[in-house]
């Protein structure tokens, strides 16, 4: 058996699998649940950037403090009352759907972006604390088979949130029942995190800092560190240019002409992470150990390239193994930053650490979101796609030369 599933044999690793696969798969569908209910309602491209300028600012805002209180209160109860809060967003939805003669009919797509920003809000809070705690279930030595697990487990329910979402929509002909099934499974989640031990956080200097100083600390340390900041950087500019996947519903109806309630629209949202869940698969038995960062960034290459497919295909399945691409290459550069944070960064700062990096990566899917739709509205959806993969490129380049502490990278 390869060492990769050793890290499963641990009980409260297992539930935190399980638990984060429910609510990713969860988080996911939402998302694209919501760009198709808010395109089926506006038909303007500039609100699909708009959904992630909503969970952007949020997000942002909270990721400065989210980090200190991840490293200063219990991580477990942190994550379990986000969780909740995330299921009664998801709640709220069901019922604003359900109902859309008295308010979304009054006040179009703004009760949905309400909720999509307290969404932003709960999930900058969440994952510091997340990672975290992800990191303490496990000894040292199964970072890298742990890295592994979280990004499938993301990935899997990337395919299913985006695959089970399209298919809900279209056999209940709206997103009501969608957002009813988030919402279930949210609470299993939030279950199944209640199944797992607490962990202590030890804090050297607890009360001899400010918040403010704590905060600075997690920054200093990152901009400190040439892998770390190498990593996190290159992952955000590419995701910053190369956010072709918020412009899925838009390619769907302008350029393959897809049914609006067909599967099509599903399984196309689905393909990155299919992609990705693929090469999870093989990443289990060969890990990206050796060369980790001349692998991370041509990965990233790759990532650039898929996307300049995906602007240039004209029908589904090219444009469909383009996005797959996109996973594909994707995984790698996930594994690789999911193991460079916890190994070099010690516990009682990972929840700082986390906040920088939920700052970088998770900040940037909803700008890059913002980004992709203000390029298509100025430049065209084709050209801003094909832009952001010439962006991507060209990032990768600039790490190459200027972070040969990351190139050269050996886990």
């Amino acid at each position: 058996m390869s060492p990769t599933f050793n890290v499963l044999k641990a009980p409260d690793f297992r539930n935190f699998i399980f638990a984060r696969v429910l609510l990713s798969f969860s988080v996911s569908m939402l998302g694209r649940v919501v760009s198709w209910q808010v395109y089926d309602i506006t038909h303007d491209k500039y609100y699909l950037g708009l959904i992630g300028l909503a969970e952007f600012i949020p997000y942002f805002l909270i990721s400065f403090y989210s980090g200190h209180l991840a490293d200063s209160l219990d991580r477990k109860k942190i994550i379990q009352s986000c969780v909740f809060i995330f299921s009664l967003c998801a709640l709220s939805l069901y019922l604003l759907s359900a109902h859309p003669s008295y308010i979304l009919t009054t006040h179009g797509v703004f009760p949905i972006f309400t909720v999509i920003s307290l969404t932003g809000l709960v999930r900058g809070l969440l994952g510091p604390s997340q990672s975290s705690f992800g990191s303490q279930l496990i000894p040292k030595e199964d970072f890298v088979s742990a890295a592994t697990w979280n990004t499938m487990a993301w990935h899997f329910a990337s395919i299913g949130g985006p695959a089970l979402g399209g298919l809900l929509y279209s056999l209940s002909k709206g997103p009501s029942f969608c957002y009813l099934a988030i919402t279930i499974l949210t609470g299993v989640s939030l279950g199944l995190f209640f199944n797992i031990s607490s962990r202590h956080v030890e804090s050297k200097r607890e009360t001899e800092e400010s918040v403010f100083q704590r905060v600075r600390e997690g920054f200093r340390y990152v901009f400190g560190h040439q892998i770390i900041l190498g990593a996190l950087a290159l992952d955000m500019f590419a995701v910053l240019f190369g956010g072709a996947v918020a412009m899925i519903p838009a390619f769907a109806d302008e350029v393959l002409h897809l049914d609006p309630l067909g599967l099509g629209r599903g399984f196309l949202s689905a393909a990155p992470a299919l992609g990705a869940l693929l090469m999870s698969a093989f990443v289990a038995f060969y890990p990206p150990r050796k060369n980790a960062g001349v692998i991370m960034l041509l990965a990233v290459g790759g990532f650039g390239v898929s996307t300049i497919f995906f602007a240039l295909a004209t029908n589904f399945w090219w444009s469909f193994l383009a996005l797959a691409g996109t996973g594909f290459f994707d995984n790698i550069s996930m594994v690789v930053r999911g193991t460079v944070l916890p190994l070099f960064t010690p516990n009682e700062m990972r929840g700082r650490v986390s906040s920088v990096n939920g700052i970088f990566i998770g900040s940037s899917n909803e700008l890059g979101a913002y980004e992709s739709g203000l390029a298509a509205k100025v430049v065209g959806l084709v050209p801003s796609v094909i832009f952001g993969g010439v962006m991507t490129l060209a990032v990768v380049a600039a790490a190459w030369f200027r972070a040969p502490k990351l190139r050269d990278l050996d886990l």
